[in-house]
């Protein structure tokens, strides 16, 4: 699979958990999340990060990756640095095909992500204020 569209869908997760855990996400063992999405995307990030455990060694793009998500957990609102986030991961799976392939494997089980149901219009029911009342109605994997 090509880099840039392996990473414009590995992104979306790897925000939901970073989103979910902060900064944490690079370091925390996996547990059991109530979120699916979150916890996939927390495996993703791991095995994109993860170093090479007999010489202890981080490439660069790997390096790259980490700042990226660092700055995300820090700025979780802010749009520019989630694209930065999709560009450090295209360019380390450009530059490690071995990686690349094992993350589209990952991706084959992955869960469904960002499904959601706006309803937009007047309110009805006991709700104060004035505005707009917007539901999402997460759908499940199949």
């Amino acid at each position: 699979m090509d880099a840039i569209l392996l990473a414009q869908e590995v992104t979306p997760y790897v925000a939901t958990a970073v989103t979910a855990y902060g900064t944490a996400v690079l370091t925390r063992v996996e547990d059991i999340a109530a979120d699916a999405t979150a916890s996939f995307g927390q495996r993703l990030l791991q095995r994109l990060v993860r170093r090479d455990e007999a010489a202890g060694n981080v490439t660069d793009e790997q390096t790259a990756v980490i700042d990226a998500v660092s700055s995300l957990a820090q700025n979780a609102d802010d749009d520019d640095y989630l694209v930065a986030v999709r560009l450090q991961i295209r360019r380390l799976l450009a530059a490690h095909p071995d990686l690349a392939q094992d993350i589209a494997s990952m991706m084959q089980s992955a869960p469904t992500v960002g499904d959601h149901i706006e309803f937009h219009g007047p309110i009805f029911g006991p709700v104060q204020g004035k505005g707009e009342q917007r539901n999402y109605f997460n759908r499940g994997s199949s």
